[in-house]
């Protein structure tokens, strides 16, 4: 049950209620989370800003699947169910595999991914989990896999920037809509 007030779509600042009905057209319902952490706007417009600067650039040696496959295995160890069903929902559909997100989420080193994706899984670990042992070799193990430095700054960034969501989500209780469960897993109708 979640903790803190929902606001209504109603009483919202227009740029965050275009920003909430825009993605509802698209999506075909809002996500729990574009409402829950908008009971602080101004929290709002900075998480959304890093968000989208950070899921979705342009110019980065990470695709979008890969992207998702980092949050989705940082927010399992994080314990974060939201992120984990919401992010394993668009990696099912950004990698084409109903599996895969399952596979990441309970044991990404046994899941049907390629060595450059266990790479910087690895390394995404180690940011959620010891960041302060991070070193040299950790940037030639990933430059080895044709990662770049700014991939390798992009993949701490995301690991980063989704620890701090996984903690607030799973502070204030939100739970993932349903309509995450089945997506990627069953033909659109």
């Amino acid at each position: 049950m979640q903790r803190y007030p929902t606001p209504e779509l109603k009483d919202l600042p227009n740029d965050i209620r275009e920003k909430i009905l825009e993605v509802q057209e698209k999506a075909g319902f809002v996500p729990q989370v574009f409402l829950a952490l908008a009971h602080r706007p101004d929290e709002w417009r900075a998480f959304f800003a890093y968000h989208d600067a950070l899921m979705l650039k342009q110019d980065s040696g990470l695709t979008k699947g890969e992207r998702e496959m980092i949050v989705t295995a940082t927010s399992a160890t994080n314990h974060c169910l939201y992120c984990v069903v919401a992010h394993g929902a668009i990696l099912r559909i950004y990698e084409k595999k109903p599996l895969v997100a399952d596979q990441v989420a309970i044991n990404y080193k046994k899941a049907d991914i390629p060595p450059r994706q266990r790479a910087m899984l690895d390394f995404a670990m180690k940011v959620c989990l010891h960041s302060h042992d991070v070193e040299a070799h950790d940037f030639e193990a990933l430059h080895a896999h044709g990662f770049s430095d700014e991939d390798v700054w992009d993949i701490a960034a995301i690991t980063a920037f989704f620890g701090l969501s996984n903690r607030m989500a799973n502070v204030i209780g939100m739970q993932p809509n349903p309509e995450f469960y089945l997506m990627g897993r069953v033909p659109k109708k």
